[in-house]
């Protein structure tokens, strides 16, 4: 596959025809080099050029060298490449190398001369910096090189320019605003120019950052502590550096620092809000973090009781929980499950009281109540509950009847607790006083209603229930007896139930089932008479009567039925036909009870008195009727049958012979049956199968003659005719049935198409009988006599038709068939053809598919898949030819064609088809609103091959020729419509959008004054002046909007803002940070620079560190140290505060003599705030026996009462 494609070489910019380009050495090179430019092909006549400067001459034998250039260039006529030495940064610069003969062509080259890289060395402005508010300045220095590029590293990591992140002075100042603790690091500056690149050494910037992201962590981690626990509470805070930690509890300060709290053996009274304060000295940023601490004593005992009497069914019942100790809840359970409250479970708000109302039966079980609190929990032992309820209505277990003579027992139960008193009552007698009552035996004034009453001596209720009892005789006789005359068929039949006994019903049974009456069987109405009316054979079978009452019944003897019946119709076995000579054996029978006698008769003459009869050997005169009579001696009833016999003679013979003319193929056809003997039927078998006509089969009436019309080969086969009587049958011999037909349609076998100069071999079939002939013709002329034949040597004339006819010598049939035979030229060549035309969307366009050779298809591929039809896209000419009417952007891709025929296929070259649309409708970005003195900045865009011409236009002028447009300084009379127009210079269209831009009055400062120093506890103000009008201003600090919801979340911070100003009232240490002020107007924001606030403050925990003691001799320095803002003047006095300092500053260092014994107060003034504090601490001199001396009792007087101010001084 030939795919053409175009490169662009941007390494070394080349106009070239062809294949054909200029290149160099080197490139850049450095200056005072030399460079060698080549070309790839052989100029005899043309010019080397530099920036429009000839350098070279080059004409058939000679060659002229510009004055200018003849020292330091060198041409080589061999290979037409040129030479520069010594070369200058003003060589840079464009190359031409023009031809004028033999192939007029231009290439072009762009050489790049450059000064090598050195002594790169990197500056910053600052190295040690504060997080957010300051900026870190990064400038690169190179003293020699040209063409610079600049990357900026972080380690070994490249800087990306973004936000606060900026580049400028080409790239060789970097700038970080408002750096953050991650841009702490080591950074080097990479110089490169193509040449060489050297890097500078690295500069280390370390950057102050936090308190921030402050956690408080308590160990152990509790909801709340028992008494008498331990607690750890730490706190940290990312910080560079670290910061010093102090400690408050509920918002008073604990002398306590460091970022660990031990609370030991801990009480209730230290419940409360523990919190540590975060303080960065170097950032001047306070943070904190706060835990809650819940300190509870254990619970020591939990009792349930109860309230009021017993648990009573469906009356109220109460409990109480009872617990010593803290409780945070109390939660009942009944038989180890919660109790949730409900519509009968009331639970009071503190869970302590259980209300049952009413109680139900499911309220019995153990009940627990469970007291917890986040320190312990205790659960009570458990109280049972037992239901008192009842008696419920009795339940009577008794018999409702009983026979004479016999013993009763009635039973009766009531579900009650406790169990109730139980009384028996007869008619209103009491018969006795437990739930079992016996009677008996008994008698039928025994017959009655018996009560039973049922008592509760908790409840005090009572319920009672009865139950009648009937007293029977039993029953002792039942037997079944003939009423009137004998079961004889379809008369009335009666028999009756005889009993003994009290009977209260009389069943009958038919073969052991239940007897119901239907419409041939009555019963009486008390059930004592059953009647057949008619009794039938269907009533033969075992009858049985019981009777019955409640209690006893009896069940008679069996009486079995069987019905007098017949005779019915006789029925005669034996045969209706038979060969002369046989004897004829007859049998006679019919249905009766008794069973008949019976008789025989042939034509009218008595031959037997028995059920059988055989007959004397037959002649052809006993054909004839035979007669049997049965008769039945108690119905007095007889019935009648009759057989027809016929005497028959053998069938000897059966032979089929052909009538008229041979078969022939549809012409008409005939076989007959000859037989021999007295034939019944005569049938035809095919095949060993019976023969059955059809409609083009016939049989004559008496199916001796077998027609064909026509006969066909359909009908060959083994065919035989059966002649047969009732004893007797004879086969014919088997007649074959051969049709002669044909020649049918030949069938030729060969090629369609060949190869030019191959053999094409035929071969000609045609179904005949007998085989036929064949002939084959070629152009109306015989070639061969035989059923195959080869054509030679294939050219461009033997594409033509070749003719086979068969003929069969018996039917004088014959029959033809023809081949056509293509013969193929190899297909070498296929290509694509185009229009001269460009496609562009949405108009008519065809490709063509070229073939140099033979092709009978056509198929078409895009994108290496096949190419179908549809609405748009319709092939042609056979597919020669593919047209898409009209073009759309999807079909652009690669397409191939190919071309084929049954030897040969070739795929042409692959076509890239572009489509050439647009412009789509323009788009435009940029602002609807600039400030007057400032330039607005429109973008415009449209999708369009091949891109688009852009124009802007304002207010119908032509501004700009391109797609970007900056406008000159607005003034107000430039608002206005701002068009572009996007412009395709191949479809021809074009598309445009306009924007509206109003010009406002521009906001030209924005500024952050105060006119107070701020001091913490202090009002203080912070106006925000701006010059030029704006809509709105709002308030920023540290980069977060600053609204009044900020000083609600944070009750330590209390400011409002009103019109252009932002109160502080008062200011805190928790309102340091970074401040900015932001006008808006419809063009935008405009912020003003940063205003850093600092709240002065302190000095806070004055604290002294260092030794308490030491010995003689050795040197002690203590430090004096203070939370402040600004930092304080520190003073040191020895065992008296009113007396001159010893010395100032922070450290005081001393030799330790016996002298040095005493009191060390420091005194810390904040030089803004003018507050001061004090601290003391006590040194001992180790080997001193005094531990302190005073001069006098004024001294020493003096010292106890500063002793005493000391709280007062460091609060």
């Amino acid at each position: 596959m030939d795919v053409r494609v175009v490169l662009l070489i941007l390494a070394t910019t080349i106009t070239a025809t062809g294949s054909q380009m200029i290149y160099a050495s080197r490139n850049p090179l450095a200056v005072g080099s030399s460079v060698t430019l080549f070309s790839q092909d052989i100029v005899t006549t043309g010019t080397w050029i530099s920036d429009n400067t000839l350098i070279v001459f080059i004409a058939p034998g000679n060659v002229n060298i510009a004055v200018s250039w003849n020292d330091r260039v060198a041409f080589n006529s061999t290979t037409s490449s040129l030479t520069i030495t010594s070369v200058k940064l003003e060589d840079s610069g464009e190359y031409t190398l023009q031809a004028f003969s033999p192939n007029n062509f231009i290439h072009q080259l762009t050489l790049s001369v450059q000064v090598p890289i050195s002594n790169v060395s990197l500056t910053a402005s600052a190295t040690n910096l504060v997080e957010f508010n300051d900026t870190a300045v990064l400038r690169c220095s190179v003293l020699n090189g040209t063409s610079l590029s600049y990357v900026w590293m972080k380690g070994s990591s490249e800087v990306a320019v973004g936000a606060g992140v900026q580049l400028s002075d080409g790239g060789a100042t970097l700038t970080m605003v408002g750096v953050t603790r991650y841009d702490e690091g080591s950074y080097r500056c990479n110089v490169s120019n193509g040449l060489n690149n050297a890097i500078s050494p690295p500069v280390h910037l370390n950057i102050y950052y936090g308190p921030s992201n402050t956690t408080m962590t308590i160990t152990p981690t509790r909801s709340a502590y028992i008494t008498g626990s331990n607690i750890t509470l730490s706190c940290s805070a990312e910080s560079n550096p670290p910061a010093g930690v102090q400690w408050m509890f509920n918002g008073v300060h604990l002398n306590h620092f460091g970022p660990e709290l031990q609370l030991e053996m801990v009480a209730e009274n230290k419940s409360g809000n523990y919190k540590c304060i975060l303080h960065n000295t170097f950032t001047s940023r306070f943070t904190s973090e706060s835990g809650m601490i819940r300190i509870l004593t254990p619970i020591v005992a939990v009792v349930v009781n109860p309230t009021g009497g017993p648990p009573i069914l469906h009356e109220q019942y109460m409990l109480h929980c009872e617990v010593t100790g803290y409780v945070g809840n109390i939660q009942w359970s009944r038989n180890g499950q919660p109790i949730t409250a409900d519509n009968t479970t009331v639970i009071d708000m503190t869970n302590r009281t259980l209300l049952l109302k009413p109680v139900q039966l499911s309220d019995n079980g153990n009940y627990r109540c469970e007291a917890s609190s986040p320190v312990s929990n205790m659960t009570s032992h458990p109280y049972t509950v037992e239901v008192n309820y009842g008696p419920m209505t009795p339940v009577i277990a008794a018999p409702s009847m009983a026979l004479t003579g016999q013993m009763v027992t009635l039973n009766c139960s009531s579900d009650s607790h406790p169990p109730s008193h139980i009384s028996w009552y007869f008619n209103g007698s009491l018969q006795a006083t437990a739930s079992e009552l016996v009677i008996g035996p008994l008698t039928f004034n025994m017959s009655g209603q018996y009560t039973c009453m049922a008592h509760n001596n908790i409840t005090g209720k009572n319920s009672s229930a009865d139950t009648m009892l009937t007293i029977l005789a039993p029953v002792t006789m039942a037997s079944i007896k003939i009423v009137g005359a004998q079961p004889i068929m379809n008369h009335t039949f009666t028999l009756t139930c005889e009993t003994a006994g009290s009977v209260h019903y009389i069943g009958w049974m038919y073969n052991m089932s239940q007897l119901h009456a239907d419409n041939t069987k009555n019963i009486s109405m008390d059930n004592a008479t059953l009647t057949f009316n008619p009794v039938t054979n269907a009533d033969n079978g075992d009858y049985r009567c019981e009777a019955n009452n409640a209690l006893s019944h009896f069940v008679g003897p069996i009486f079995s039925l069987e019905v007098f019946y017949g005779p019915h119709k006789p029925t005669i076995m034996g045969p209706s036909f038979l060969g002369a000579g046989d004897n004829a054996p007859f049998s006679c029978y019919a249905s009766s009870n008794p069973p008949s006698s019976y008789t025989w008769f042939f034509n009218g003459s008595l031959v037997s008195n028995t059920s059988e009869y055989v007959s004397p050997p037959l002649t052809k005169y006993m054909s004839g009727t035979y007669t049997c009579m049965a008769y039945n001696n108690i119905t007095g009833k007889n019935s009648t049958a009759y057989k027809m016999l016929t005497v028959l003679a053998p069938v000897t013979m059966a032979s089929i012979k052909i009538v008229g003319a041979q078969p022939i193929e549809n012409h008409t056809f005939t076989l007959t049956c000859e037989t021999v003997g007295s034939v019944e039927s005569v049938i035809w078998m095919y095949n060993w199968f019976p023969l059955y006509v059809d409609n083009r089969r016939n049989l004559s009436m008496d199916n001796t003659t077998l027609t064909f019309d026509p006969v066909m080969t359909s009908d060959d086969g083994s065919y035989q005719c059966v002649a047969s009587n009732q004893f007797s049958r004879n086969y014919s011999h088997i007649f074959s049935l051969d049709v002669f037909y044909g020649p049918e349609m030949p069938a030729i076998m060969g090629p369609n198409a060949a190869k030019r100069r191959d053999n094409a071999t035929f071969s000609c079939y045609a179904s005949s009988n007998p085989p036929c002939s064949y002939q084959w013709f070629f152009n109306g002329s015989v070639v061969s006599n035989a059923s195959e034949y080869v054509a030679s040597l294939l050219t461009d004339e033997s594409s033509v038709m070749y003719t086979c006819m068969a003929y069969n010598n018996i039917t004088g049939k014959n029959s033809t068939a023809y081949k056509m035979l293509t013969v193929f030229d190899p297909i070498e060549d296929v290509q694509i053809e185009t229009p001269m035309y460009p496609a562009i969307v949405g108009h008519f366009y065809d490709l063509t598919c070229n073939v140099t050779g033979t092709a009978e298809h056509f198929y078409w591929m895009k994108n290496g898949e096949l190419l179908h039809e549809d609405n748009r896209t319709v092939f042609y000419m056979d597919n020669k030819i593919v047209t898409f009417n009209p073009l759309e952007l999807n079909d652009t891709g690669l397409y191939e064609c190919m071309a084929l025929n049954p030897f040969w296929n070739k795929t042409s070259p692959s076509y890239i088809l572009l489509m050439n649309y647009g412009p789509e409708t323009a788009m435009i970005d940029g602002p609807a609103f600039a400030e007057d003195g400032h330039s607005a900045v429109f973008t415009c865009s449209a999708k369009s091959v091949p891109p688009s011409h852009y124009s802007w236009w304002f207010n119908g002028s032509s501004v700009a020729n391109s797609s970007v447009f900056t406008t000159y300084p607005l003034s107000f009379n430039m608002s206005g419509e701002y068009t572009c127009l996007a412009y395709n210079n191949v479809t021809g269209n074009n598309s445009t959008n306009s924007k509206m831009l109003t010009v406002i009055e521009a906001i030209s400062s924005v500024m952050i004054r105060s006119t107070t120093v701020p001091i913490n506890s202090d009002d203080f103000t912070l106006t925000c002046d701006v010059s030029g009008p704006y809509d709105m201003i709002y308030w920023m600090k540290d980069n977060m909007h600053l609204n009044m919801t900020n000083s609600t979340a944070n009750p330590l911070m209390s400011y409002h803002i009103k019109n252009n100003m932002l109160y502080f009232t008062p200011v805190s240490r928790v309102d340091d940070g970074t401040y900015e002020c932001v006008a808006t107007n419809q063009a935008g924001q405009h912020k003003s620079p940063t205003y850093m606030l600092l709240v002065n403050y302190g000095p806070l925990n004055v604290m002294i560190s260092g030794p308490d003691k030491a010995n003689i001799g050795s040197s002690v320095s203590l430090t004096c140290s203070a939370e402040t803002q600004p930092d304080c003047d520190f003073h040191w006095f020895f065992n008296n505060p009113l007396s001159p300092n010893v010395e100032a500053g922070a450290v005081i260092t001393f030799s330790v003599t016996k002298q040095n014994a005493g009191i060390y107060v420091c005194r810390a003034r904040n030089p803004v705030t003018n507050i001061e504090a004090f601290q003391y601490k006590t040194f001992m001199v180790i080997g001193h026996a005094s531990v302190l001396h005073f001069h006098s009792r004024g001294v020493l007087m003096l010292m106890g009462v500063f002793a005493l101010s000391f709280p007062v001084l460091f609060n």
